[in-house]
């Protein structure tokens, strides 16, 4: 072995951790934004069912107003509300680490459409 070549191994051996830790912090990264986003899908089904038994009669108050009440508690914002008979459509944001995360839902009776 030359004397040049000398401790080539410990380069390779530390660019190799250094890719290795980059290419973890980038799994954790989306697997944290994925469970974010199934957070707010998450609170948008249940504001979309607060308002769905709102309009059913099964619980006081009104629809959208409910439906607020449902999304802050799981920490998301209501951005539209619609109603249509007895069905509610829903859609909530929240913010998280620098992205603005949405989802929509739709709740009502059994067998609507």
């Amino acid at each position: 072995m030359r004397r040049e070549e000398r401790g080539a191994g410990s380069v390779l051996a530390v660019a190799l951790l250094g890719a290795i830790v980059v290419a973890t912090g980038a799994v954790l990264l989306a697997v944290a934004v994925l469970a974010a986003q199934r957070q707010v899908q998450g609170a948008a089904d249940a504001a979309a069912l607060a308002a769905a038994d709102t309009l059913s009669g099964r619980a006081a108050g009104y629809p959208c107003a409910n439906a607020e009440r449902a999304a802050t508690l799981n920490e998301a914002s209501v951005t539209s509300c619609a109603t249509a008979g007895q069905i509610a459509t829903v859609a909530v944001t929240r913010d998280w680490a620098q992205l603005r995360l949405q989802a929509e839902a739709r709740a009502g009776p059994p067998g609507s459409r």
